[in-house]
């Protein structure tokens, strides 16, 4: 059945959006969409949706959109650092020691307030050191984003489901169309029974009488055939077969269950009577009838592909 649902909300660092929509099916495959980072959610959605669907090809689409850069964390790397302030000291005390006191290795240029010259060490200085800097990103705890995106994926569960139940009570209502058309084929078929062994009691005492001319006709040994062709051609167990399968299919149209499986079952069964009736008939006008309910049959067996 198809169906669809959109649901988004804000959170602290993220904007998330859940969209669920599906196709036809006979069995459930759900199939997510998410941002790499976030695949440990995969397993959790598709739970989710096992406990809201049954059927169906059901695709999940998440996104998680981060607000600003707080998911980011900047941090000087004090080794590195000191590293290189320990090299250059180093090769500065390299260079007093040779003479060149002019040349030593000037880290940059930093002064205080009042604009004397310091000890300390510019900014501009720290960021041409390389790898002075880490950034790093916050790690997401995986309990609390599900907590942020299990309520909106419920969300939209819930108007897809909204969306399914709608087009499911137009289907039923199209379903409960066609049962009724194959219930009064169904009357109709068992009036024309005894007319159908009627005409072949007759059809055989006029064919008899016409090979034996002035003979008597025994009319107990056509009672006889025709008993013998009327058991052959009985379809009083398919018929209520037939009705009961059709009285089984309104229950499934009430219920609040899923039955589409059940619905495809029976579909067959209706079907076999079906098919039997018409193999066992004689009567032009009941075999019209058969084409005709199998013609009914095969539009609820397009509709309840439809119905979870």
């Amino acid at each position: 059945m198809t169906g669809y649902g959109r649901a988004t909300a804000r959170t602290e660092r993220y904007e998330i959006t859940a969209e669920v929509h599906s196709v036809n099916h006979r069995f459930l495959e759900t199939s997510v969409r998410l941002p790499r980072s976030f695949s440990y959610l995969e397993e959790k959605l598709k739970e989710q949706v096992q406990q809201k669907i049954s059927r169906g090809k059901v695709e999940v689409t998440l996104t998680m959109q981060t607000i600003g850069a707080k998911s980011t964390v900047v941090e000087i790397n004090h080794d590195v650092v000191t590293a290189y302030l320990q090299a250059v000291a180093a090769e500065n005390a390299l260079l007093r020691e040779s003479g060149f006191r002019r040349n030593q290795i000037m880290m940059g240029i930093a002064a205080d307030e009042n604009g004397n010259a310091t000890d300390a060490l510019p900014l501009s200085t720290l960021l041409r050191i390389p790898d002075a800097f880490q950034v790093q990103q916050v790690a997401d705890d995986p309990d609390v984003i599900w907590s942020e995106v299990q309520p909106v994926m419920a969300e939209a569960l819930q108007q897809f489901v909204a969306m399914r139940e709608t087009e499911g009570k137009r289907l039923a209502d199209d379903v409960a169309f066609h049962l009724d058309r194959l219930a009064e084929m169904t009357d109709a078929v068992e009036k024309l029974v005894p007319e159908t062994v009627q005409q072949y009691y007759e059809k055989l005492y006029r064919k008899i009488t016409e090979l034996l001319g002035d003979r008597t006709v025994d009319e107990s040994r056509l009672v006889t055939e025709a008993a013998v062709v009327a058991e052959k051609i009985a379809v009083d167990e398919e018929l209520v077969r037939l009705r009961s399968h059709i009285a089984q299919f309104r229950v499934f149209l009430t219920s609040t269950e899923p039955v589409g499986r059940k619905m495809d079952f029976l579909v067959q069964e209706l079907n076999r009577e079906v098919n039997t009736t018409g193999s066992k008939s004689q009567h032009l006008e009941i075999t019209k009838l058969v084409v005709d309910m199998k013609s009914e049959i095969e539009k609820i067996r397009e509709q309840i592909q439809n119905i979870e």
